[in-house]
């Protein structure tokens, strides 16, 4: 089968790389394209572009309701091309294509809300509090931006970096991960057809030591968006000290789900298999950590052992399939070595742990459940990123809070209980960004998100992210025609 080529998409213009390699599916572990792999030479080009892009007149011209227009027809082509897109994040990822297929049509929303945000973010008139002075401040655009994303969900994490730098009126180079890139260099055809002036949008991929060091050290770059792990991102940090880079991290987590006895089970089971198994675990805010008051503890264990057992595992392309394989076998091969580790320590399998028979090629993995006493063990303690859930007892909501708070991490969390003043109390004692209750996984481009300590510091979505695309300009207009007094003129 010949291999589906890529081409990096900087200043306007696709282009091949002197250096390539091939993309495997997941699914059979054989390769099925070619992707470029970025120089320092290349990033130079594309940063360049970039920077030539954000002082044109194409582009710095153009009204803040013109800009989101673009960014509007961006969104419409996106949800145009869904099913296309969807089919080669699912080939490239081992994303189930249910899911990719719905995500990517959600995406269009990123890109349509900050459309329409962009000419709503407003400067401000200050009351200030001298005579014959008027002051207001400006919202001017950070200047050159450069993201980096993962390869889990590229095309809707991207959504949240571009999004908000255009609408500002920046201008950006992004770096997909180079594992699964492909959906996103696809994507450029849909930026350039969108009609954005060449330059705006530049996308390259590569690997982080060449690509990724280039592009976060570059003293041009304004502002490093990362979405990532944290070893990458105190490499980033590192990189941009010399610049003083304005960086945003999103970090990923281990996100905390407590579960007390007034709950609705049948709820709860449906929203924890969606949580952890959804994208095989391969997902930033998935619910790894359950914690279950003691009298519902062992019916729910069974439960979900019962719908873990039952989820359909197979070709991420076939409608019917449930759950994909991971994205790598790397990956695969160190949530094993965790579950071994972790079973060394005390924990116990109730289900999975292994290669689903049936499914040696590719880099499956069975839905897993692990039970443990505390959280000592290193599948609760480290992110595995894959479809691995663990699962705690407690007695006490002080014990819940305990438990759920001991991580390095804190992005997402859930709780369920019917019982709304012990939701209120625990919403506002959960060390994480985002709380779900009653409910988990849910998104919006209007609500923003981020996490505290290991998963990272800013935040994306809503209104708060433009502002992190954006600087204040204060500007002071004395309005007297009189002459200003002579300073050595006492009186």
């Amino acid at each position: 089968m010949d291999l589906v080529r890529f081409q990096n998409y900087i200043d306007g213009a696709f282009v091949d790389t002197k250096e390539t390699y091939e993309s495997i599916n997941p699914s059979n572990g054989v390769p099925w394209a070619v992707i470029p792999a970025a120089s320092v030479e290349d990033v130079d080009r594309a940063i360049g572009g970039a920077v030539r892009a954000f002082e044109a007149p194409e582009w710095r011209g153009l009204t803040a309701t013109q800009r989101g227009k673009l960014l509007i027809r961006l969104g419409d082509l996106v949800a145009e091309h869904a099913q296309e897109l969807a089919e080669i994040e699912s080939r490239d990822t081992g994303k189930i294509i249910r899911e990719t297929r719905a995500q990517i049509g959600y995406v269009a929303e990123y890109y349509r809300y900050f459309g329409g945000l962009a000419d709503k973010f407003q400067g401000a008139h200050v009351p200030i509090d001298k005579q014959d002075m008027e002051v207001f401040l400006r919202r001017e655009p950070i200047g050159v931006v450069a993201a980096i994303v993962p390869w889990n969900s590229q095309l809707f994490l991207s959504a949240m970096k571009i999004g908000p730098a255009l609408a500002a009126g920046c201008t950006i180079v992004l770096k997909a991960s180079d594992d699964g890139p492909a959906t996103l260099l696809q994507f450029a055809r849909l930026v350039e057809k969108a009609g954005i002036p060449k330059g705006v949008v530049n996308i390259i991929t590569g690997y982080g030591e060449t690509a990724g060091r280039a592009l976060t050290s570059d003293p041009r770059i304004a502002r490093v968006s990362f979405t990532g792990g944290p070893a990458t991102a105190r490499h980033i940090v590192r990189n941009t000290a010399e610049n003083l880079s304005h960086v945003t991290l999103e970090l990923g987590g281990k996100s905390p789900v407590l579960v007390f006895a007034d709950a609705n089970i049948e709820s709860v089971s449906n929203a924890i298999v969606a949580g952890i198994f959804a994208a095989s675990g391969q997902s930033c805010v998935a619910g790894s950590r359950l914690y279950v008051e003691r009298p519902v503890h062992d019916k729910l264990v069974e439960i979900l052992a019962e719908r873990a057992r039952k989820i359909k595992i197979g070709d991420p392309l076939e409608l019917a399939t449930e759950m994909g394989p991971l994205a790598s076998s790397r990956q695969r091969d160190f949530i094993q070595k965790t579950l071994a580790d972790s079973v060394e320590q005390g924990a116990k399998i109730v289900t999975g742990g292994r290669i689903p028979p049936g499914h040696e090629k590719g880099w499956y993995f069975e839905p897993t459940i692990v039970c443990a006493d505390e959280n000592v063990v290193p599948c609760i303690k480290d992110e595995l990123f894959g479809p691995v859930l663990s699962i705690v007892p407690f007695d006490r909501e002080d014990d819940a809070l305990r438990l759920a708070n001991d991580s390095r991490f804190g992005l997402a969390s859930g709780v369920f209980t019917s019982n709304v003043t012990r939701a209120h109390r625990i919403i506002a004692k959960l060390r994480a960004g985002i709380v779900w209750v009653n409910t988990y996984r849910a998104i919006s481009p209007l609500v923003p998100f981020g996490g505290f300590g290991l998963s990272g510091f800013g935040r994306e979505g809503g209104l708060e992210a433009l502002q992190d695309y954006s600087r204040t300009k204060s500007v002071w207009i004395r309005t007297s025609d009189d002459p200003i007094e002579d300073p050595f003129v006492m009186r």
